[in-house]
């Protein structure tokens, strides 16, 4: 069976090096998304799944900075390395603060970036199979998100993938805030009015499915996202 090739998306306004990294990440069996400024990398993110990003941080239209808050408010766990000649420390320091996993700084050796893509994406990787097989106990209420079971008593409710994939996103940030804009993203693809409405809904049918137990609750926190919570 042929083995997926990590995606990586590669914002990068210089065409010599754009060009040149992505032949080199492609050669050592990459699938490699090349966009020359911040807008157009933001509307790849947007429109398809990444494993990696690498972002340029002086871009015209939007530097890698914004275009990294605006990464990390979709998927906040994406690994994401900066490629700069900004080599100022308060420009690395802000970089990270932004949640990035390496500040790279122009000119760099390829095949370091490479080592570096390999150790995070296994990383990742092994993260991922952990969470893949994770099942939560939620009061009485017994959810596995890979099967989409929600289970009471001897009654199992078979969620629809947006039902679970919202449930899943509360369990992670169980009696803490889910963002509403990182759902919306995450789940609907963009944070608009109607994807708003459409989350609301499901907000009201997790509820009802939940309803059996007290001590289980999703609180509206107005303006900002919803809480799942869940007494001892």
């Amino acid at each position: 069976m042929e083995t997926k090739k990590p995606r990586i998306l590669l914002c990068e306004d210089d065409p010599n090096l754009g060009n040149v990294l992505k032949n080199y990440l492609e050669l050592n069996d990459y699938d490699v998304t090349l966009e020359r400024d911040g807008r157009l990398g933001l509307a790849a993110f947007q429109r398809e799944k990444f494993d990696l990003c690498l972002l340029d941080v002086m871009m015209p239209h939007m530097d890698g900075f914004t275009l990294a808050e605006e990464v990390r408010n979709v998927d906040p766990d994406i690994p994401l390395f900066f490629l700069s000649a900004k080599t100022m420390k308060e420009d690395i320091i802000q970089g990270y603060k932004l949640g990035a996993d390496d500040y790279i700084t122009k000119p760099f050796d390829s095949e370091v970036l490479l080592l570096k893509i390999k150790a995070i994406l296994k990383r990742n990787e092994e993260l991922n199979k952990e969470t893949e097989n994770k099942e939560y106990q939620l009061s009485s209420y017994h959810f596995n998100p890979k099967l989409r079971q929600l289970t009471h008593n001897d009654n199992t409710q078979t969620l629809s993938p947006k039902e679970n994939e919202l449930l899943k996103m509360l369990a992670e940030h169980l009696n803490d805030l889910l963002p509403r804009e990182q759902a919306l993203k995450k789940i609907w693809g963009s944070d608009t009015y109607f994807n708003g409405r459409s989350m609301d809904v499901y907000i009201a049918k997790l509820r009802k499915y939940l309803k059996d137990d007290e001590k289980i609750e999703i609180v509206n926190i107005h303006g900002n996202g919803f809480r799942l919570v869940v007494q001892d």
